[in-house]
Parts: structure tokens; sequence; C-alpha cells
């Protein structure tokens, strides 16, 4: 489910209307396109992790097989990415909250959801699974209650779009380019932002209770979910409602209900998105606790953020991240939208660092197990390297794109700042500590995961608490 919820967020309930006027309905198209990349990357994430299952697998992987600096700026950049992430989405549910009590100020919202998530963040990682279950459930039968709806639209006639609606839709409205294949292209950097955090089903590897079972099966299903949520809803909607119907700053599943004639049916997806915000930023919390934990325990952050609690959860790590989210509360009310759009914006880039990470760390595994300088993964990547390669172009391209679009464009010029912080920090801290980055690789300093061992793994719990406390 936690794999699920994270293909699923503010992306297509919200950034979907954007995307449709732009594209048109080789929207879907795009969507399809994009989602076969994603399974590239996410085959690329399970070989990698059924090597060697760990917490914090992003930074790790690129440590052991990029080097120390790109370990460090991975996990210090997807930390940025949830961070800012979090800020985005809580300020988001705090608007959405407004629907219903338009008297409630937007920073009293964004303040208890926030404290609310911290907390059960803090609580224990069975009580984040739970509620990530129940978030991401919500999303899913809001998705496939709209599917079967449309389908009833479509099939039977019924309410008033009942007249209109047809798949003929899909092309009838000046074709299935109405503005180009040029058009459909500078989309993709919309949908790529719709399925960032789908990887996170990899920082949850050191706590799953049977990664070698479990996550190959998450990662499977990557194309039906894709297909079904994604796909699946877009061309219900789109035969429903005509595309020129939609506009960019609202939700098209919005507007479906509306075309179909339900009244409760703006109420029910401002909930959904609600939780697809809340979601995202109970994520947030989850991954960035981990991440500066897994920093710390490298020598590349400070050594508190190592501390567990009795429940084994990263109290410091999470305490700060949860803290940087609420300094970007308080910026998104003392200051103008515009300027924290600029700040947003780095969320694409930042995520995206993490999937050219993970490909490129998943090459140099596959060529040393190919050599038979490292055991062979038990889930390996189909089409490797070449695959590899593929999916890395068209994150290219995705960035190429961005720089043409004056919407994104801001992204790229907060890149370089961030990539210029981060350089100076790793030569200065390698300067005060060279053993840390001296450091043999971890795959040659601990053996790796075999069948007739249990792979080593990065799990949080009281056990290794006591052992950093020792240590």
């Amino acid at each position: 489910m936690i794999a699920i919820g994270g293909a699923i967020g503010t992306g297509l309930f919200l950034g979907a209307g954007k995307a449709i006027s732009k594209a048109g309905p080789s929207l879907v198209l795009a969507y399809a396109v994009v989602g076969v990349v994603i399974f590239l990357i996410m085959r690329a994430l399970g070989e990698l992790l059924m090597y060697r299952p760990v917490s914090g697998s992003f930074s790790e992987y690129a440590r052991e097989f990029l080097g120390p600096f790109f370990g460090y700026a991975t996990g210090w950049t997807y930390w940025l990415f949830w961070v800012v992430t979090g800020i985005t989405e809580v300020t988001a549910a705090a608007n959405y909250v407004d629907y219903w009590w338009h008297g409630v100020p937007q920073w009293i919202s964004a303040l208890v959801f926030t404290v609310v998530l911290y907390l059960v963040n803090l609580i224990s990682v069975k009580l984040f699974g739970e509620l990530e279950f129940w978030f991401s459930m919500v999303k899913v039968t809001a998705i496939i209650g709209m599917i079967l709806i449309g389908i009833g639209v479509l099939t039977l006639g019924f309410s008033k779009a009942g007249d209109t609606a047809s798949v003929s839709n899909l092309w009838q409205f000046h074709g299935f380019f109405p503005h180009g294949v040029g058009g459909t292209l500078m989309t993709l950097q919309i949908v790529m932002f719709a399925f960032l955090a789908v990887e996170l089903v990899g920082v949850t590897a050191g706590e799953s209770k049977d990664p070698k079972t479990t996550l190959p099966k998450a990662i499977n299903t990557v194309p039906w979910r894709i297909g079904l949520f994604y796909i699946g809803s877009l061309i219900i909607i789109l035969s429903v409602v005509p595309w020129t119907e939609f506009s960019p700053g609202v939700s098209p599943f919005v507007a479906a209900f509306g075309r179909i004639g339900l009244p409760l049916g703006a109420g029910i997806v401002n909930f959904v998105v609600l939780t697809a915000a809340l979601s995202s930023c109970n994520s947030g919390m989850y991954s960035t606790g981990r991440m500066l934990r897994d920093l710390a325990l490298n020598g590349q952050g400070p050594k508190a953020f190592a501390r567990l609690t009795s429940s084994g959860t990263p109290l410091l790590g999470t305490t700060a991240s949860a803290a940087f989210m609420l300094v970007g509360v308080w910026i998104n009310y003392e200051w103008p939208s515009d300027a924290f759009t600029y700040v947003v914006s780095f969320a694409t880039i930042s995520g995206m660092w993490a999937w050219i990470m993970i490909l490129a760390a998943q090459i140099r595994y596959r060529a040393k197990a190919d050599r038979g300088e490292l055991p062979r993964s038990g889930f390996r990547m189909p089409g490797a390297p070449w695959a590899s390669w593929i999916a890395l172009a068209f994150i290219g391209l995705v960035v190429v794109l961005m720089g043409v679009d004056k919407d994104t464009r801001v992204s790229l010029y907060v890149a370089p700042v961030w990539a210029v912080i981060m350089v100076v920090s790793y030569y200065v801290l390698k300067a005060r500590t060279p053993e840390v980055f001296a450091a043999a690789p971890v795959a040659e300093a601990t053996p790796p995961a075999t069948e007739a061992a249990a792979p080593r793994t990065e799990a949080v719990g009281p056990a290794e608490a006591a052992v950093d406390a020792e240590a």
C-alpha cells in the first residue's frame, strides 16, 4: 500500500488539469511512456534492494557504487526533496480545509497537520504504516469509484453527462494531439512530477519484515497500478467529459463529478486530495528522518541524528525535518506565493536526482556482478544495462524540456545553487574527518547478501539502538 500510495498523489488529482490543457487526450500516451520509464527505475531499484536491502537505500547505493560524494549529495538532496514536498503538501492540505471551514486561518490548519503527523512518526513505524495504509486506501477507493461511475455513464448513459459521454471524445475535438506532439512533450515534466515518491518503497526496505518477498511483489505491480490509476482514470474522465472543458486550475476529478451531476462529488474529491496531501507529508517525515540517520551513521551528518527511541524511530532526525517544514509554512504565510513557487519547483529536480542515482548505481552493480566481483541479485532488471541507459536518457530529455518551459525553468536556476552547497560542504567535512570518506565501500567492508545468509540491513530497532549507543 505504501508503493501504491507513492504512485498516487496530488500530481494526479490536481496537476492533471494543467497537463490536459497542454496536451489534450494525448496526455494518456505521456503517462504510458513515463510509466514504462518508472517501471525500469523501480526494477533497477529492486535489483539493488535484493542484493542488499538497507534503510536509506539511495544514498547507500550511491556511496557504494559511485563514490562517497554521490552518497553524501544523494542523502541530503533526497532529504531536501521531502522537506520541500512536505512544505507544499501541508500547505495544500490547509487550503483544502478551507473548503469546509472558511474561518480557520491557514497557518493553524498547517500547524495542526504537521504536529499530528510528527507525533505519528515518533510513536512507531507500525503506526506510520497503518496510517499510510488508510491514506492509500482512500485514494485507491476514490479512483476505482470514479472509474466504475464513468464506465456506468459510458455504457448506461445515466446522469446529465450521459448524452455526450463517448470514447470518441478522445479524438473528436481537434484530434488526439490537439496541440501537436510538442504540446505532449511539454507535459512530460508534469507527468514525471506526478510519479515522484514511487521510489519510497525502497526507503522502507530496511524495516520490511520480509523484503525478499514483499519488495519484488510491490515493484512488479507498478505497471498495472499505473495502467489502472493513471491511464485508466484519465481515459474514463476524458471520455465522459471532453478535454476542452477542463481548466488548469481545477481538478479534472472535480470537473468530471460536476458534469456527471453528483452534488457531493466536489466534497468527496476535496476529501480525497486532502488525504493525498497528508499522505505525502506523512511519507516525507518518515523518509527524512531515515535519511538523516543514514547520513549520521556514515559520518556525513550530525551524530545526534543517529539516535533512536525505544520504539526504533529516529527522534532528532524526524524532529529536525518537521521543524524545517514548519519554517516553510511560515515562509508561505509571510511572502507571496510566487516566491514560494521558486522553492517548490526544486522538488522535481531533487526528486529526479534520486532516480538518476538509482539507475547509475544499478549499472555499476550489474557490471561488477557480471564480472563475479559481487553476488548476483535474485531480482534482476530486464534489458540491463541498455534499459538503464534509456531511462537515464529520458530523464535528461525531461530536464531539457524543463529548461524550455518558462514555468519550470526556475528549478534549473536553483539546482546549481544547491549543487555548490553540496560540493563546498562535502570538501569541508572531508577536510575535518577524512577517515569518513576514506573508508572502504560497504560491500567490501561487510559480506553482501547471499541466499545462504540473511541480508545485511540498516533496520532500525531497539537492538540497533543499543549498538549505536555503545559505539
